[in-house]
């Protein structure tokens, strides 16, 4: 089993956090995105992963050494691949060609999930789907009477499905995948000056491949801040309930309330504060005196004197306020975001 992961874009939504950072490289809950999203795909899969292959653009070596060892960590074979140009997302998953030889998952790494889904041996393809309110931002799949994926529309104006693809795809046969791409590529079949997965599907399915849907309990977006912030929220309960330890054992926690859960990591200071529910506290981060709800603190930063909610705010930042004296009356209010 091979597992491919596009993530060549660079997240401009979420910006100034991917700067210097690919989105998929954003801790949540204390972990990069990716690394989150490769675990939760592992657990699906009943066969071994041979190698986990990575498209993405010009990151730098740090970052290409980063997603080689979040292959090993799962045991699994690490590579890289290069998308030059934003062509699409058939165009991505061909950059990794070599790697679509047997069963094959691609999974974009641009969102996370919480599924109790297990691939079966007998199993052509899977696409993962979400049911949702609005489809209309969103590609859409429609089934047939047999639970049957038949067709892929993408952005419908009106409505024709409410289960929208989340952008991991299990395909049983690999090669023939890889001949769909190739085949768009040699044809020049684009829709918007791209090509698309969805047209390959749809010649797969023309020729009886059969795709069921894969239905998650959770889709989570990493799209722009508001959602990334949500999105550790919900990390932070789902690791909590699985018993995860959220707490490193070098943090140091010092006259301060924690109220779960929180993120706190290795060589992290929380001193004369009280953060929570659902912070995460990266690496080497210094908070002091301060009330922090609903944050998501990225590592070696210094926050002091500072009520924050909802906040998101990146690696080796130094944010700072002078602590007040007031002389307060009567009937005086002053309203903070928390």
């Amino acid at each position: 089993m091979n597992i491919i992961v596009p993530m060549a874009g660079r997240g401009s939504r979420l910006r100034p956090h991917t700067l210097t950072v690919p989105k998929p490289l954003i801790r949540v809950g204390g972990k990069p995105i990716v690394h989150r999203l490769v675990e939760d795909i592992a657990k699906m899969c009943n066969e071994k992963i041979d190698e986990i292959a990575f498209v993405i653009g010009d990151f730098g070596e740090a970052v290409e050494k980063e997603l080689i060892d979040v292959a090993s960590k799962l045991g699994a074979k690490g590579s890289i691949h290069y998308q030059r140009e934003p062509l699409g997302t058939a165009h991505a998953v061909l950059c990794a060609e070599r790697c679509l030889d047997g069963p094959v998952i691609v999974a974009f790494a641009d969102t996370l999930f919480k599924a109790d889904f297990q691939i079966s041996d007998q199993t052509e393809g899977v696409i993962w789907v979400k049911q949702i309110e609005d489809p209309s931002a969103f590609g859409v799949v429609q089934l047939n009477e047999k639970n049957e994926i038949v067709d892929f529309i993408e952005k419908p104006k009106e409505f024709v499905s409410d289960l929208a693809m989340i952008g991991i795809y299990f395909f049983r046969n690999g090669t023939a995948l890889k001949a769909e791409l190739n085949y768009l590529m040699d044809n020049d079949i684009q829709k918007g000056g791209e090509f698309q997965l969805p047209d390959a599907l749809r010649r797969l399915t023309e020729k009886g491949v059969s795709f069921g849907p894969g239905k998650v309990d959770a889709w989570l977006d990493c799209g722009n801040k508001k959602v990334t912030v949500d999105t550790n929220k919900h990390v932070l309960n789902f690791d909590q309930e699985r018993g995860v330890t959220l707490r490193h054992k070098t943090a140091e926690v010092k006259n301060s309330i924690i109220i779960e859960p929180c993120f706190i990591g290795e060589g992290a200071k929380v001193i004369n504060s009280v953060i929570g529910p659902h912070v995460s506290v990266g690496e080497g981060t210094t908070i002091e005196g301060s009330i922090l709800k609903n944050c998501l603190i990225q590592h070696n930063s210094s926050l002091e004197n500072q009520v924050l909610k909802d906040s998101m705010i990146g690696s080796f930042a130094n944010i700072r306020q002078q602590a007040k004296d007031l002389s307060v009356g009567d009937f005086t209010s002053i309203d903070d975001a928390l």
